[in-house]
């Protein structure tokens, strides 16, 4: 019989080999988190991509807050420049009234649209109802200290019209709604923004947002184009600009997307309801909008299908600075790892961590080093950004064949 030392050197060696063959199984199956794209996806020949799009409700002449919000959701440094590298900034509209900073803000924004577009980024802009309200002389909610920053009402004016830096400005890079693409593919997924709610029986929502955005643009040139309608108050309201038609009226009246608020003051089912049918008709995954403020959080509705972004962030209204942020990944999926079309269920997060413990892994952007072919997970991250802490609103995973 085999001595108790020879026994025990046996187990031993036992012990040694079942842990080399544990370790080097391990070592040839692990993986990194197969739902954040790594450094491995360029190595597969189907490169990582991933798309940050941060959006801005109503800001309202306060360039302080504006700056504030735009720093703490990483799109601007201390000297209010561009560091968002390829993000996207979307900002809803109503930039002017209530505050005296519009002029500073419009100026910011312009300076960063072109930042944006050196470092592969973009800004989009969209109209408010105070911004057509300027453009048609109903100036009740300009401020006096507004006024003066422009130089007077005489030069405010100038700046407004069609040749004007803000009115050419306005006819350039700003629209009434926007249809923003998650990835450059043509099959991606897009968002809808405007600045008060779609409604589903507005006669021009199709093609979108084409049809809108053309009435709006014809709009705002009658109302631009000189002799602008004299400033009410003092003057008397001189309403829509002469020569505007029965759907340019529409567009601006109470039912309109400058001012209907229905998405976010309807009752629940009915909002439900009505996001399904404009998900459908307008091609868009969610729909973004601002106007109606609620000065404690951004609004989720129908399980983020509709979100509400005003939370009043100018100092006219007092309401929490916030931004809503949008992280869109694709990351390929091995033939191996083929989970026939299962959907792994998202992990639960603690929303009362502060923003820093949220930061995602760096992900390298397709840029122009190859294609989105293939079978990717693709992953779908809403956070609402306070100045202390990070929200989830939504959290979405699927595979898609590209």
């Amino acid at each position: 019989m085999p001595s108790r030392q020879n026994l025990l050197i046996i187990s031993l060696l036992s012990l040694f080999l079942l842990y080399l063959l544990i370790s080097r199984t391990s070592s040839s199956s692990s993986t990194t988190n197969p739902h954040i794209p790594s450094s491995n996806d360029e190595k597969r020949g189907r490169p990582a991509f991933k798309q940050r799009l941060i959006a801005v409700g109503d800001l309202h002449g306060d360039i302080s807050n504006a700056q504030k919000v735009l720093r703490m959701a990483h799109i601007i440094d201390d000297q209010a420049n561009w560091v968002g590298g390829e993000d996207i900034l979307v900002q809803t509209g109503d930039i002017v009234d209530r505050g005296a900073g519009a002029l500073d803000i419009y100026r910011m924004m312009q300076k960063l649209r072109g930042q944006a577009e050196g470092q592969g980024g973009r800004v989009v802009s969209v109209l408010g109802n105070h911004e057509v309200m300027n453009a048609i002389g109903d100036w009740r909610y300009v401020t006096q200290d507004d006024i003066k920053v422009f130089g007077g009402t005489k030069r405010r004016q100038e700046a407004l019209a069609k040749d004007g830096w803000l009115g050419a400005e306005w006819l350039a890079n700003y629209s009434i709604t926007a249809s923003v693409p998650l990835s450059p593919h043509p099959l991606s997924p897009k968002l809808s923004f405007t600045h008060g709610s779609l409604r589903p029986s507005f006669p021009n929502l199709t093609p979108y947002p084409d049809a809108i955005n053309a009435l709006g643009h014809s709009l705002l040139t009658k109302a631009l184009t000189p002799p602008l309608n004299p400033p009410y108050p003092p003057n008397p309201y001189s309403g829509l600009p002469k020569g505007h038609t029965r759907e340019e009226a529409e567009l601006y009246a109470e039912g309109g997307p400058l001012w209907w608020r229905g998405l976010a003051e309807r009752e629940e089912g009915q909002v439900c309801e009505w996001a399904r049918e404009l998900k459908e008709k307008l091609g868009v995954r969610r729909i973004i909008g601002g106007h109606t403020p609620n000065f404690e959080h951004i609004v989720s509705r129908c399980n983020g299908s509709v979100i509400i972004i005003d939370t009043g962030i100018s100092s006219a209204y007092g309401g929490v600075l916030s931004a809503l942020e949008i992280v869109y990944t694709l990351t390929p999926v091995d033939d191996k790892g083929k989970d026939d079309g299962h959907r792994q269920d998202p992990f639960m997060v603690d929303d009362s961590l502060p923003a820093s413990d949220y930061e995602s892994e760096p992900v390298e952007s397709i840029g122009a080093k190859g294609e989105l072919k293939g079978r990717y997970i693709e992953r779908e991250e809403v956070h609402a950004i306070y100045e202390k802490r990070k929200k989830w609103i939504a959290l979405e995973e699927r595979e898609v064949v590209l």
